[in-house]
Parts: structure tokens; sequence; C-alpha cells
């Protein structure tokens, strides 16, 4: 199995998919990798990254045991593959949409030593600052990660190699964009609390709850969930700050939590037949589609859709 993510990281780095010409060759990689695809897709470097899907219930007695959680600035996710001599950035569809030099490793020739000196990371793209924040590591200087079953593991090795590359949080002409790790919290209400309460560097999107066992897993996982902050309360049953900036509830909240409802309710409907993700074609994750409207009123009060939540 390790050969397996081993050639995998390879594949990505080196852009080198020979012998992975046929259909039948494509499914069967996708098996053994245990790639969600959803829908087939005809890019190499679609689903890379892990997907998030939204949480629901209120099972607070698993989440402070069991679950860490990361700030998400709103942003655009990408996976992040530096090869050697130069960095390539992906999106969720698996376009390239960009390409530089990097001080991480295999961003350039001088820090790199040899050719399998690659690195591959899962971030998320700040174009207002300039920024790749990084939510977690597949590969470091050619040895892979997916295999690591303790996520607080890879978010430690991650934190602890960053401070050890020059120069990551500067823009300059060897690193003409930052590269900032994405702090994590425990998913205690007390963390929690003081987490909705913090000041942070970027506009806020939604809160990353990360179970503490589970390998990084490229397409949806439902080991990864997320949530807008104003959410925490209603769906998790945790207490939060009243009146704070992540937690003030916005006119479409009603509206939001409706669809999250409606959304659940249809994937235990198709549970019964075929189970059909559409949020998650062309890389998307679920409850990507969650729109904002301006509504002049709430069709369903929150105190209703929290009870129906529950339910």
């Amino acid at each position: 199995k390790r050969l397996d993510y081993v050639n995998h990281a390879r594949r990505l780095a080196e852009d080198d998919w020979t012998g992975m010409e046929s259909e039948e060759e494509d499914k069967k990689y996708d098996e053994e990798m245990d790639i969600d695809t959803g829908k087939k897709l005809p890019k190499r470097y679609a689903n890379q990254a892990m997907l998030w899907e939204g949480r629901h219930g209120k099972n607070g007695q698993n989440l402070a045991v069991d679950w860490i959680v990361c700030v998400c600035v709103c942003v655009c996710l990408c996976v992040c593959v530096l090869p050697f001599a130069f960095c390539r950035i992906y999106n969720k569809s698996g376009d390239r949409f960009n390409k530089f030099s990097s001080l991480l490793p295999g961003g350039y020739k001088r820090n790199s030593t040899t050719a399998k000196d690659y690195t591959i990371l899962d971030c998320i793209y700040s174009e207002a600052k300039q920024t790749y924040y990084i939510l977690d590591v597949m590969c470091w200087r050619g040895h892979p990660f997916y295999d690591c079953q303790q996520t607080d593991f890879r978010f430690y090795w991650m934190h602890s190699k960053l401070p050890e590359e020059e120069g990551l949080g500067e823009n300059t002409k060897l690193n003409p964009f930052k590269f900032v790790g994405l702090k994590n919290f425990p998913c205690t209400p007390e963390s929690l609390c003081k987490v909705l309460s913090m000041d942070f560097p970027f506009e806020v999107d939604g809160l990353l709850f990360y179970h503490k066992q589970t390998h990084y897993s490229p397409g949806s996982t439902p080991l990864v969930g997320w949530l807008r902050p104003y959410m925490v309360s209603d769906i998790l049953g945790v207490a939060v700050p009243a009146g704070g900036p992540l937690t003030t509830k916005p006119e479409y909240a009603g509206h939001q939590l409706q669809q999250i409802i409606e959304h659940k309710r249809s994937q235990k409907e198709g549970m019964k037949e075929k189970p059909t993700h559409k949020a998650f074609d062309n890389g998307h994750y679920e409850l990507e589609h969650l729109s904002t409207p301006e509504l002049k009123s709430d069709p369903h009060s929150l105190d209703q859709l929290g009870s129906r939540m529950e339910n």
C-alpha cells in the first residue's frame, strides 16, 4: 500500500502518467488509492485535495476527543506541487493556474538536492494577501504522508518543518507568494468559544473539522467537516460568544441552514438507490453551492430550524 502512495506522489510531482493511459487502469488506480472521484474527470490533478463535507448533528460528546479545528480563510482551494526547481498550482478541477519559484523544498534549484526532493501540499490561496495558506501536507522532500493516520501528527510535522525554510513568510523574487501554515485548535467547547472570539489577519470563511485518526484521502471524505462560524451553536449545540464578528448570524442564515437540511435529507433518500453527489462534480466540496441571497425576511425561524436539525 505504501508503494502505491509513493508512486502516486511521484506521478503528481513529475507529471508522469506512463502506464496509466487506459480507462480501466485509471479506474483500478483510483480504487487502489481510495480516491472518491464522484464523476469521472479527464484531468489528472482533479480531486487530489481532501474535500470537506458539511457537518451536521449535535455530537459534541465526541467532538472534543476525536476532532481538531482549523479556521479557514475565504479563498480558493488548491494543490501545490513542488517538483525539482519550481512550484505548480492546481485548482480543485485539475487546472493549473500558476507556476513560480518558491523557497519550499523543491521550489527552486538551490534548495533541491536531488530530482526526488519534491513537496506536495494542500493549500488555499488568497489573492488579496498574495498568500498560500497550508492546510495539510501530502508529501515533504519526497516522503509521502498519505498513509499517516494521525492527522495531528501531520499538522505537527508541517508546523515544525515550515520554520526551517527561511523566507517563506515574505514576498521576494525567489518567493513571490507567501506560504503560511494555518493553525489548528482543540475542539473542546472552551477552545471553540476562544477561537470564535479571536481576531484573524484574513477574512474568515468557515471552520474545518478534522478527525484525528484519518489518512489523507484525496477526494470527498466525511472525516473533514466544514461549517460557517455562525452555524456552530445551531448545528453542534456548543455555546458561542454572542455579538462577535464571527458568530453574528447574517440575514441569510436561515436560508443556508435550510439548504443543509434539504441536502442531508436528499442524501439519506439517495442511499436507498445509487448515491449521487452532485456537489462533488468537477472537484467541488460538499455545500460549496451554499448561496447567500439577500432575503427580505427569513422563511423559517432559527429556533425552528435548530429543532429540525435535531430531528
